[in-house]
């Protein structure tokens, strides 16, 4: 008795899985007229992190004349959240590793603290209080 009910039931789910599928050829065809191609997907060990920033719209470190080129060519600003009330937090790579969210007030490295960060800008100095050593930017929106 119970094999004739397993028999039965995978017969049924047999059947409705052939129902959906030629229902989704037919319906599927009709409406797009040729079906889309599939994406590839790239493995995560391929994937080059300066690349992501700047196809997300990160940019190069942008600094005053006052600033080392060394320190500010170590870091890249990928990303920027100003809120009043916390000060906010900027999402900075540094040395090309996966970019970190920083938090103002946060070392950004041995050196370096983020003292503050508006719209589309954070900036670093030695101390929270200290004169502006290097200005990270994220570049203009394409229009």
């Amino acid at each position: 008795m119970f094999a004739v009910r397993v028999a039965t039931f995978a017969l049924a789910a047999l059947a409705a899985a052939s129902a959906a599928y030629w229902g989704l050829k037919i319906w599927g065809a009709g409406a797009a007229g040729t079906s889309a191609p599939v994406a590839g997907v790239a493995s995560a060990a391929a994937v080059d992190p300066q690349a992501v920033a700047r196809i997300l719209g990160g940019g190069v470190a942008a600094t005053p004349s006052a600033a080392a080129p060394s320190t500010a060519s170590r870091l890249t600003l990928v990303g920027v959240v100003a809120d009043p009330s916390s000060g906010g937090v900027a999402l900075i790579s540094v040395d090309g590793k996966p970019a970190r969210p920083f938090a103002v007030g946060a070392k950004v490295d041995d050196r370096l603290v983020l003292q503050s960060v508006t719209g589309r800008r954070a900036v670093l100095s030695a101390d929270r209080n200290g004169p502006v050593e290097v200005m990270l930017e994220l570049p203009a929106l394409p229009k």
